[in-house]
């Protein structure tokens, strides 16, 4: 007799609302663009309903959309609803084009094609794929996720895209790789905030061997059934929903199999703060404001510096231990409680 043991994140297909239901059409409202939750915010007008349309779809000229939508893969489900397609769009983290959680609109403008990606360093055969034929190449799905930013505001996402464990088996690494180090573009031309010389550009992201063959790490290619926006990470994209959000790299180009363990992006800019582990923690403060709860961002009205009812207690490793605390056994006495450091 088989039994399905349940998920710690498992609910029913239908309990995750789709995101249609969710939109908001309002001509104009007053959000609140936050460096973190923690910190002083300041008012900036949202876009009307012309400019919300031009931010969410997919790219303009996009190849890869009619293979949307991609199928749900059902063991991957969530306890809250979708957050607003039109929220996710327009309320981003993308250093590449600067600091300020309205990118989106400096973001649209990066081609996505022709868009290739690098595979090499300890690998069988270094080797340029073309993105389109790596789509072709791979099992393709739809996820539903959790994302927890190190801000402390979270969202839920339904991502499309591969499990990166296939990346991997395409990569053919050697015995001796242990880490996966990534890259994203440089195209100083498009991306303005790529000029700030105090950033070490490329922005560089790593996974263990481990981690990224977990089942959980996925390779995102589109998100709520069309190609991923240049401003959510098009044409691709990390997510690993058990870690802080800046551990999942946009505009990826380049994955490099090494036994030496990369220097992150954020852990060169300030390594006190964010470090290579980065999995969500609760117990663990960010030395500025507190992890113990989120804000969880459902529409744009949940943007904003005041508490909302919409605040709950943080799970560590976002909800995910089940999956993935194994990987983590005995490096307690190595980092103690601090493995997001």
């Amino acid at each position: 007799m088989l039994i399905k043991r349940k998920r710690a994140w498992d609910l029913p297909e239908a309990a995750a609302t789709d995101e249609a239901a969710f939109l908001n059409r309002r001509a104009f409202a007053k959000l609140f663009a936050a460096g973190s939750i923690a910190a002083a915010t300041s008012s900036v007008p949202f876009a009307g309903p012309a400019e919300a349309a031009e931010a969410v779809g997919p790219p303009a000229g996009d190849p890869s959309a009619g293979m949307y939508p991609f199928e749900r893969n059902g063991a991957y489900a969530l306890e809250r609803p979708l957050s607003q397609e039109r929220l996710v769009s327009t309320y981003n983290n993308y250093y590449e084009f600067g600091s300020s959680k309205t990118i989106w609109r400096k973001a649209r403008e990066m081609p996505v094609r022709p868009w290739q990606v690098q595979i090499d360093g300890m690998v069988e055969k270094e080797q340029t794929v073309d993105i389109d034929d790596l789509l072709n190449r791979m099992p393709l799905e739809e996820r539903l996720y959790r994302h927890r930013c190190v801000e402390a505001w979270s969202i839920n996402v339904p991502w499309s895209g591969f499990p990166m464990a296939a990346l991997v088996d395409f990569a053919r690494p050697l015995s001796g790789a242990k880490y996966v180090r990534m890259e994203t573009f440089v195209d100083r031309d498009v991306a303005s905030g790529q000029r700030a010389s105090w950033y070490p550009w490329p922005y560089v992201e790593g996974l263990t061997i481990e981690e990224a063959t977990n089942e959980l790490a996925f390779l995102a290619t589109g998100m709520y059934g069309h190609p991923l926006p240049q401003q959510n990470g098009g044409p691709l994209r990390l997510a690993v929903p058990w870690k802080y959000g800046f551990k999942s790299v946009k505009g990826l180009v380049r994955f490099t199999f090494t036994d030496q363990k990369p220097l992150t992006f954020w852990h060169e800019v300030q390594g006190s703060e964010y470090g290579f582990w980065a999995n969500v923690n609760p117990e663990v403060d960010h030395p500025r404001w507190s992890q113990a709860s989120e804000k969880f961002l459902q529409s744009t009205d949940d943007i904003g510096f005041a508490a909302s009812p919409k605040e709950v207690p943080t799970q560590k490793f976002n909800g995910y231990g089940e999956q993935v605390a194994h990987l983590y056994t005995g490096l307690e006495k190595e980092y103690g409680v601090k493995l997001w450091r």
